[in-house]
């Protein structure tokens, strides 16, 4: 990406290169600190949840442990909210958002569809994200209104693609039940009208949006640690995320992520008419 600065709406500028130097620099500490746990028989995973399961491993604790540490380092001043160790505040008005391990229940089946999630911006929104599959050796980052992919077949930039009907659409989300009732019948609305629709991806499913290889996917009950990352990147790829009214996002619920505002609006009011 070219050298550039980003505006902040509370007239501050940043230096979006060293917040893409930043962005690296975390998402390399996260890669070198999970590889080694991943499909490892000494894994160790926790359950957070008294019933059900929502699993924690010790790789996802201290891939968060790294990242901040890059942070304390190279940026002192920024607030940083983690999934595993909660909010560290900050005075430079930017926050980092990181999910360790999105993906979790992936990453201990073994499936490489888990993602390291990297996002910072003012309290509006991220301006940057990063989707980092280590396994896979693939790095999504966009910012600036620019999108770019480094993997095993090279790095080069990236858009998302131009399909301006559902009825040629492929749609993905994580879990078939898809949040509350109510969310999944606004789901499946939408799943009628598409080509395709796949399951179980994770944060892998955006990166796939911002990469111009699927078109939509559909999601509920996020946190914000969750969606930052793939709002910026997917936006900077060129499409559109939004909660299901249509409306800012950026701090979880009911998330829409589009590759191109047309058939974000067909979706969208799909989803609408069903609630």
């Amino acid at each position: 990406m070219s050298r550039a600065d980003l505006w902040h709406p509370m007239c501050m500028t940043y230096d979006i290169n060293d917040l893409l130097d930043v962005a690296n620099e975390m998402a390399d500490a996260a890669r070198a600190t999970i590889l080694p746990y991943f499909r490892s028989a000494q894994l160790v995973t926790d359950n957070k949840l008294a019933s059900g399961f929502d699993p924690v491993t010790q790789a996802d604790r201290a891939a968060e442990q790294a990242m901040r540490a890059v942070l304390a380092k190279r940026r002192p001043d920024d607030a940083v909210l983690g999934e595993e160790f909660g909010m560290t505040s900050g005075r430079s008005g930017l926050t980092w958002v990181l999910d360790p391990i999105d993906g979790t229940r992936g990453f201990v089946a073994g499936t490489p569809t888990w993602g390291v999630l990297i996002a910072v911006g003012p309290d509006s929104g991220p301006i940057l994200g990063v989707i980092d599959q280590p396994y896979i050796g693939e790095r999504f980052i966009g910012a600036a209104k620019t999108a770019h992919l480094t993997g095993p077949h090279g790095a080069g930039p990236i858009r998302t693609r131009s399909t301006q009907s559902l009825t040629d659409a492929i749609l993905f989300t994580t879990f078939p039940e898809v949040g509350e009732p109510g969310d999944r019948a606004g789901f499946e609305a939408v799943a009628r009208h598409v080509k395709l629709v796949r399951y179980g991806m994770d944060c892998y499913a955006y990166a796939l949006v911002a990469a111009g290889q699927i078109d939509l996917v559909i999601e509920a009950g996020l946190n914000n640690y969750d969606i930052q990352a793939p709002i910026a990147l997917i936006e900077a790829a060129g499409g559109i995320v939004t909660n299901w009214e249509g409306g800012p996002v950026h701090q979880g619920g009911r998330a829409l992520a589009a590759a191109n505002p047309t058939i974000h609006r067909e979706a969208l009011d799909i989803l609408k008419a069903a609630q």
